[in-house]
């Protein structure tokens, strides 16, 4: 039998990874397992809010310069540039992923539009 969350609970779950990510949290883009980091964005100080079991990331879309060239296909997210990892195997596409970019193709010194960022719980 699955477990079960109430969506009280799991929205204290997604609060607790706001909380754990504290007020210098990074979202980073790169290719398959984070064999290379494209580009990094910084999240607000709250890094989002949770509602309905979902945590939607704050002030998106956002912008980043791309340090790297490469196709998109993993995020995570992390305390601080080379921080914890708090959140890890987030997916990326250009719609119906937890973040969503203007495209996957990504080349070194262009800008990377991130247009939405969401965590949902299962």
């Amino acid at each position: 039998m699955a477990v079960t969350y109430t969506t009280a609970v799991k929205n204290a779950r997604l609060s607790a990874v706001v909380t754990q990510i504290g007020g210098t949290g990074v979202l980073e883009i790169g290719t398959a397992a984070m064999a290379s980091i494209l580009a990094s964005i910084t999240l607000d100080a709250t890094a989002g809010t949770a509602a309905s079991s979902v945590l939607t990331f704050s002030s998106f879309p956002k912008n980043a310069t791309a340090g790297n060239s490469g196709t998109a296909a993993a995020a995570r997210i992390r305390t601080s540039t080379g921080g914890t990892d708090i959140v890890t195997g987030l997916t990326v596409g250009t719609s119906g992923s937890d973040i969503n970019l203007n495209s996957t193709s990504i080349t070194s010194g262009g800008t990377v539009t991130i247009s939405s960022a969401t965590i949902t719980h299962a």
